[in-house]
């Protein structure tokens, strides 16, 4: 089929194709780019779409990066178009932040398309990704070690609004198409440097494939890319919906059952839902490997209680009994930052004293009350009552502190609060701040327990409700 006819088809099928769409043609100046802009300019009146030129200039080639530029600005004005540029030393940038210098130019690049996006300048952007790019990216996921996500590889269209119509489109194709409008391009000489991972797949180990092994190897990795873009798909889907229905949220934490992220029955989805949970968390860019994803996984298999992993992004993880929970990491320390030790005195009166401990976000009424008329209208409602008439002064309402102990009604001696809470299976990262009542140097309460030789019985007379609410 005629390659013209080819795109023109392809594109009539894409749904995000309509009349009057502006649709920036990223042109490197290299032949692809090249021709994808050629022949977009011979098909926009029969697709309907408004066309202009994006460029970004990597600064990464001195004068021949400037000449690329100006051969772009001479493309734009020959086909009457309008150009973006954009501009940035990645090289600089690369190095400042000691990242891959190939992936630096990429997320470079990326962030200049979005932005024109973002700003309603163009609605997508068009990029000359080929069948050989498609099958470097599966091959390059294969030999690194990769999933069904990594054998996806090149996206036709991402979510950000970046379009790939030559996926199917061999580069020798393209090349053929520009030599017979004897059109010319920019050759980029990094892309003849096989000490590259890239140019060396290009120049050796795609065309040693193609001769001895296979000469459809390109149109196998592809579709092999297609049929695993399908399964991930659903699987995401699926993923995202566990995660929205299983996952709890506090603030901006998330907990999440221990057994739906350890049981080989969910094998399939417990890496993406990992992935997930980390990224609703995260607070700065970070990769997330494989590696990461397995130790959260034995996290929640055999990991033992208030374990605490630190994975890329800001993210920590831990264990608390059934549930895993993801949290940012600036959170965690400035939780362990923050003072979460109070003491407030209690004056009891008449009627009720109110006493707000902002350390931990809650109010305490303490309420007189006639007792044991009033026994009946309590049970249920989860209050404590205590005897009035045993309670000493000082009284302090203060955070529970290493070695406080109590007998809780039911117990036949005094216990740590520390043991009663293990068994109550409270972590020890919600223990931070737990409230306790100190009557005359000994606790009478804790959020959960009544003291035992305090708690108020059939024979007292005036008792005291502890009623705890949010503030």
């Amino acid at each position: 089929m005629d390659l013209k006819r080819q795109l023109a088809k392809c594109l009539q099928r894409e749904p995000w194709r309509k009349a009057g769409l502006r649709l920036g043609v990223a042109v490197s100046g290299g032949a692809d780019s090249v021709a994808l802009l050629r022949l977009l300019v011979e098909l926009r009146a029969a697709l309907g779409v408004v066309l202009s030129v994006v460029h970004f200039n990597h600064k990464l080639r001195g004068k021949a990066s400037e000449k690329d530029e100006a051969f772009v600005a001479a493309l734009a004005e020959k086909f009457g178009l309008t150009l973006h540029v954009g501009r940035g030393d990645v090289g600089k940038k690369a190095k400042r932040e000691k990242a891959n210098l190939e992936d630096a130019a990429r997320r470079a690049r990326y962030e200049f398309f979005g932005k024109l996006i973002e700003s309603e300048m163009v609605d997508r952007v068009a990029t000359a990704h080929t069948a050989d790019d498609q099958a470097e990216t599966v091959l390059a996921h294969i030999l690194r070690g990769t999933g069904l996500a990594g054998l996806a590889g090149i996206h036709p269209e991402t979510s950000a609004g970046i379009v790939r119509p030559l996926l199917s489109v061999r580069r020798s194709e393209l090349r053929k198409y520009l030599r017979g409008k004897k059109h010319t391009w920019r050759e980029d000489a990094t892309n003849r440097d096989t000490s590259r991972q890239r140019a060396r797949m290009r120049k050796k180990l795609l065309p040693l494939l193609e001769k001895q092994f296979n000469p459809k190897t390109v149109e196998h990795l592809g579709a092999l890319a297609e049929l695993a873009r399908i399964d991930d798909a659903y699987l995401s889907h699926t993923a995202e919906l566990r995660c929205d229905v299983l996952s709890k949220a506090e603030n901006e934490v998330l907990r999440f059952p221990v057994r739906d992220l350890a049981s080989p029955i969910s094998e399939a989805l417990a890496s993406r839902m990992i992935r997930i949970l980390v990224q609703r968390v995260r607070t700065k860019q970070g990769e997330l490997s494989a590696l990461h994803v397995e130790a959260v996984r034995e996290l929640a298999r055999r990991g033992e209680n208030g374990k605490v992993l630190q994975l890329p992004g800001g993210v920590d993880v831990r264990r608390d009994d059934d549930w895993i929970v993801f949290l940012p990491r600036a959170m965690r320390g400035a939780k362990k930052e923050q003072a979460r030790e109070f003491a407030y005195p209690v004056e009891l009166t008449g009627g009720e004293t109110i006493v707000n401990v902002k350390e931990i976000g809650c109010v305490f009424r303490f309420r007189s009350i006639d007792w044991p008329a009033a026994e009946r209208e309590t049970k249920g409602n989860g209050w404590s009552a205590l005897d009035h008439h045993k309670l000493r002064e000082p009284i302090l309402l203060r955070n529970l502190r290493p070695g406080d102990r109590m007998r809780p009604t039911g117990h036949r001696g005094p216990h740590k609060l520390k043991r009663l809470l293990n068994e109550k299976r409270v972590s020890r990262w919600e223990r931070e701040g737990w409230p306790v009542l100190e009557s005359g140097q000994n606790i009478v309460w804790a959020r959960g327990f009544a003291g035992a030789e305090f708690a108020a019985t059939g024979e007292t007379r005036k008792a005291i409700l502890i009623i705890e609410e949010p503030a």
